[in-house]
């Protein structure tokens, strides 16, 4: 963070399909450099798949897979907090019904 609080950005230069970007982020440079990799590596994936020597169209079917495995680790993601919530909410009522029982007990003993 720079003297003001804001997080301070850098500039980092990637290579993605051959092309060199200069991006100014306020990610760690080895962030970027990992994220230029996965796109890389999807970009590689549909030029072994594909016979489109069409960059836009390996560009475009790139950020469709990028999508798509955003999109359903999202859905895990979401899959997870449900499985979560609905562990948790089953050990409170547990808790309590066992913090009951034996508040049941304490009264009964007081009486």
């Amino acid at each position: 963070m720079n003297q003001d609080g804001k997080k301070r950005e850098n500039l980092v230069e990637i290579r993605v399909f051959g092309q060199t970007f200069t991006v100014k982020t306020d990610s760690e440079e080895s962030h970027i450099l990992e994220v230029a990799q996965y796109v890389n590596d999807k970009i590689e994936e549909i030029l072994k798949k594909t016979r489109t020597v069409s960059s836009l169209n390996v560009a475009i079917l790139a950020a469709l897979n990028v999508a798509d495995d955003l999109l359903k680790e999202r859905e895990r993601r979401r899959a997870l907090l449900r499985e979560v919530g609905m562990k948790s909410r089953d050990l409170v009522e547990k808790i309590d019904m066992k913090i009951g029982g034996k508040e049941a007990e304490n009264v009964s003993i007081v009486e």
